[in-house]
């Protein structure tokens, strides 16, 4: 599949093995929701893509725990991806790059932990985007924990430590792509 030829072109040994894994996790969980949603396969087509590049970025970044030795920090992945992917000629999936943190990051999220980001609002804001984002909260990087999917609780937890708001976008989407 071209995604995994292009991610490999960024990453390479022990760090690709393990985006393209994380990926594929956040892809097969995006794609359920797809099928939830009855949504047409083109879109179930460039989901399945976006959802494989989400983390291009982390080729960019310092996280020696998953072998990445960038210099930036692991935050920036989302713009770093968003960078790589509009090189690379694929627009739409760089806006899934960027948009796929947590739930999303508004100016005042950027501001509020003064995160070394454009102050801009990188939310989710088409359906593939917001699917993607949802997907991704459940699948860690973390190589022992690759095949392990969080809770429901265990995402909620992780969230309301960015705020209650966070915690409602989440169960939206909880309502809107599993009831």
């Amino acid at each position: 599949m071209w995604t995994e030829k292009l991610l490999a072109r960024y990453l390479e040994g022990v760090p690709f093995q393990i985006v393209l894994e994380h990926s594929r996790f956040v892809a097969c969980l995006a794609l359920d929701v797809c099928k939830h949603l009855e949504i047409a396969a083109h879109d179930r087509q460039f989901i399945e893509e976006a959802a494989l590049l989400h983390d291009i970025g982390v080729s960019q970044v310092y996280a020696p725990e998953l072998g990445l030795n960038g210099e930036r920090p692991y935050i920036e992945h989302g713009i770093l991806g968003r960078a790589i992917l509009e090189k690379e000629g694929y627009p739409e999936h760089a806006l899934v790059c960027e948009r796929h943190i947590g739930v999303g990051l508004t100016v005042a999220d950027i501001t509020k932990q003064n995160l070394p980001l454009p102050h801009r609002d990188m939310s989710p804001v088409s359906l593939p985007e917001q699917i993607i984002c949802f997907a991704d909260l459940f699948y860690s990087k973390n190589p022992a924990k690759l095949a392990h999917k969080k809770s429901v609780d265990r995402v909620r937890k992780n969230l309301l430590v960015f705020g209650e708001e966070k915690l409602q976008i989440f169960d939206g989407w909880m309502e809107r792509f599993t009831a």
